[in-house]
């Protein structure tokens, strides 16, 4: 494993000076995928992570806007390894593009950032994530909150990240993540998270919706989700 680890990081390093990381990419490059999802799992049996997944049968064909709630860093480093292949690229904030390696390997992934505080800027990134999916290129992942939310329940959604659905008329994928938050913590030993898939809302419903009602129905989901966990531990 040390091996393995220390010539994928070679070819991780090797790699960067490719990526132009001023670009949003608009294809899919099958070799930096690859590089994501091996330093991914690599990455997460050293944290000691297993992943599992509920729900995935509901997923339709094709690409679609996956919508969840933001409890951790590890949110969508689990959710694109659980769901490797849809090749999700996440709308993130800039500050990830930044971070060595890393960041270059996912700019290369058609993840794309967005500054909230620039309309233009948020506009830009909402038409590019439309059209990777209309083109089939990649399935969206954001997070409507908007931040990593510290406390219980959820956070307002931002009905603004739904454009990203209405616009490219895809199906949007409705999920949430549970105990990401406790992998820090509970480091060394093993977290097991789960990824619930909760709902579909299809394309031909997301035609007849606007972004608040799309931003609402999500929400609710989630909500009734989370809480339903909560009353069952309390």
């Amino acid at each position: 494993m040390i091996t393995i680890t220390l010539l994928l990081s070679i070819i991780l390093i090797a790699s960067c000076p490719f990526v132009n990381m001023k670009k949003l990419y608009d294809k899919n490059s099958r070799y930096y995928r690859f590089l994501l999802y091996s330093s991914t799992a690599i990455g997460l049996i050293y944290s000691r992570v297993k992943v599992e997944v509920k729900g995935l049968e509901k997923i339709p064909e094709g690409r679609f806007l996956l919508v969840a709630n933001h409890k951790s860093k590890f949110d969508p480093i689990v959710t694109w390894h659980a769901m490797r292949k849809y090749d999700l690229a996440y709308i993130s904030k800039k500050e990830n593009f930044s971070i060595p390696v890393f960041g270059r390997i996912i700019r290369r992934n058609c993840f794309m950032d967005i500054d909230r505080k620039s309309p233009r800027s948020a506009v830009k990134t909402v038409n590019h994530a439309a059209k990777l999916i209309k083109d089939g290129i990649v399935s969206v992942g954001v997070y409507p909150e908007g931040t990593r939310n510290n406390g219980e329940g959820l956070l307002p959604f931002h009905s603004g990240i739904f454009l990203v659905a209405t616009k490219s008329d895809a199906p949007v994928v409705i999920a949430a993540t549970e105990n990401t938050e406790k992998i820090r913590s509970n480091f060394p030993r093993k977290t097991v998270v789960t990824l619930n898939i909760l709902d579909v809302i299809s394309s031909e419903k997301v035609k007849g919706m606007t972004t608040k009602e799309l931003s609402e129905r999500s929400y609710n989901t989630i909500s009734e989700f989370i809480n339903g966990n909560r009353s069952k531990t309390a």
